[in-house]
């Protein structure tokens, strides 16, 4: 049954006949199934496979558990540990048992091990291993049997010898036959994963360690870890990030790579030492994100045309600011992907490149080896480029050549760290750079943040008061639906009724006013008190405010990020 199903796939014409015998002499020496060597060596994708696998034995395939909710009994009478190991979890009851969606339908033994457990038949249908793992998680992670479970039978003696094996690249799905330290590791970094986490915080307090989410800027409490195993997870974190196991009193930076299925993942890992033991940061970076496009980046139909006129000068710096983790990267890379072509020679120096573009030359930051952004941009000056991107200007050094290279007829990129947009220019002024030298070069500063957005699974409308629409800067006539709106909470937000995140901006084009007001050193306020007076500035708070009455995001979420105009 195996050779003739797996041969389909030289009859379909994704293996060549050399291919699957090369796959199978492998599958010869090593005792790996052929299907896992087939993915190792990425020949067929793993949906690839199972739609195959799927239509060969005449099983339903489905692509998407998301809205699956699993049995209750199957929760009750299946252990944790069951169905990590062998990806199976029901997702439908019927009259003779139950449906169990499977990753391997040809292991037959555990669906057999499973009908006895449920005291009914398991009809199994194919899905793919990371949807099945996903499920697994929702349906057990109220239960707190679930960290117990998944370090059932590990003896305190035995814990700190159970986190050093590693992987080049450790496959975070695949915990069956791992060390218990190893599976709860894999299992929080694919939970992280799966809830689309920016970064993992393993917190230590005096009675335990606590797991956090970071989910669209806002951290969440997880999984209670016990404190007897908190130095063996802290041993096994560093041992994934190449970091020295014996030191625990200094500060340690590492970094490494997972896989979740056929996608990867960068991870870079930060320790401290507190008092109740060291505190691990993850960063996760998914290398398969996609690269976002202008007019999908929360710009309005006004500021998405400023933007685009902005990117069609051929000299001038544009620099976009707002406080670590506000998008700045993702909107000059969005610009930079409008303006990558044939006729444009395009150059980044980055720290850290964060997304590959193809057709644009980047440069990774190394202070060590003395690449740092100023010698970087010097650099760059003698290659030739129309369009240069600097990850950040942060010295007099830097400042100086970016608005060198603005000056001698190229378009320059940035961010810089301020609260608002007219907040650049003074900052500009304090690095060093004369106000005459800023005026000529200076074009745009883009100030933005990031606020959630409601969830489109449970919206609902929302009355609000006079007063509250008031400090919106609105009236209720002004309402295109009549009403503002909130998310009610479910499960696909997390009860929180907010799910992804999109930019408010604020976006300060230089004219001659302005650029007046530069060179005699006027205060930061009063620029923009004029702009705005002007017509010429709609500020951070009247974006946001614009995006609420729209029914994209909450008065609360706008007035988290930004402050009150004052002028």
């Amino acid at each position: 049954m195996k050779l003739s199903i797996f041969d389909d796939l030289v009859t379909e014409g994704v293996l060549s006949e050399d291919q699957l015998l090369e796959c199978r002499d492998e599958e010869r020496d090593t005792g790996q199934p052929l299907d896992k060597v087939l993915r190792q060596k990425g020949y067929v994708s793993e949906q690839l496979l199972l739609e195959l696998l799927a239509r060969r034995l005449r099983l339903p395939f489905v692509d998407n558990l998301a809205d699956v909710e699993v049995p209750t009994q199957f929760v009750q009478r299946v252990p944790a540990q069951f169905a990590r190991t062998y990806n199976l979890i029901a997702i439908e009851e019927t009259s003779s048992g139950l449906k169990v969606a499977t990753c391997d339908p040809l292991d037959i033994h555990p669906m057999d091990d499973l009908a006895s457990m449920l005291g009914g038949m398991a009809e199994p249908v194919v899905a793919s291993r990371a949807e099945i793992t996903s499920l697994i998680n929702r349906a057990y992670q109220r239960s707190s049997a679930d960290v117990d479970e998944l370090l059932e039978g590990i003896e305190d003696d035995e814990i700190l010898g159970l986190a050093a094996e590693i992987e080049e690249s450790e496959d975070v799905l695949d915990i069956a036959n791992k060390a218990p330290i190893i599976k709860l590791m894999n299992t929080i970094l694919f939970e992280a994963l799966k809830i689309r986490a920016s970064d993992i915080h393993l917190q230590p307090f005096a009675d335990r360690m606590q797991v956090r989410y970071r989910i669209d800027g806002i951290l969440y409490d997880s999984k209670v870890i016990p404190k007897k195993v908190q130095d063996a997870l802290i041993s096994r974190v560093k041992v994934m990030g190449k970091m020295d196991i014996a030191e625990r009193r200094l500060p340690q930076d590492g970094r490494t790579s997972v896989k979740v299925g056929d996608g990867e993942v960068d991870v870079r890992i930060s320790s401290v030492p507190t008092s109740y033991g060291e505190r691990i940061v993850f960063r996760l970076l998914d290398k398969s994100a996609r690269l976002y496009r202008l007019n999908e980046i929360g710009l309005t139909v006004e500021n998405e045309g400023k933007l685009l006129d902005l990117i069609a000068c051929s000299h001038g710096i544009v620099l976009v600011t707002g406080p670590t983790g506000s998008g700045k990267t993702t909107t000059l890379y969005a610009s930079l992907a409008e303006l990558n072509s044939e006729e444009k020679m395009i150059i980044t120096i980055e720290d850290p490149i964060e997304y590959n573009l193809d057709s644009i030359s980047q440069i990774q930051v190394s202070n060590k080896k003395g690449l740092t952004f100023a010698a970087g941009l010097r650099s760059l000056l003698r290659q030739d480029p129309d369009v240069m991107m600097v990850g950040e200007i942060r010295d007099h050094e830097t400042a100086g050549i970016a608005v060198q290279a603005a000056n001698t007829g190229h378009l320059v990129f940035s961010t810089l760290h301020t609260n608002d947009s007219a907040g650049a220019v003074t900052r500009m002024i304090d690095l060093g750079v004369e106000p005459y030298l800023v005026s000529s070069s200076l074009i745009a500063v883009i100030a933005q943040r990031l606020v959630r957005v409601i969830c489109p699974r449970c919206k609902e409308p929302l009355e609000v008061s006079d007063q509250e629409l008031q400090a919106l800067g609105f009236t209720r006539d002004e309402l295109p639906h009549g009403h503002l709106f909130h998310g009610r909470g479910c499960d696909a937000c997390l009860g929180r009724g907010l799910y992804d995140r999109t930019a408010i901006y604020e976006i300060l084009t230089i004219n001659e006013t302005i650029r007046d007001q530069i060179i005699s050193r006027t205060s930061a306020s009063v620029i923009k008190q004029v702009a705005v007076e002007s017509g010429h500035l709609k500020t951070l708070r009247m974006d946001g405010a614009q995006k609420v009455i729209n029914g994209e995001t909450t008065m609360e979420e706008v007035f988290r990020v930004t402050q009150m105009d004052v002028f």
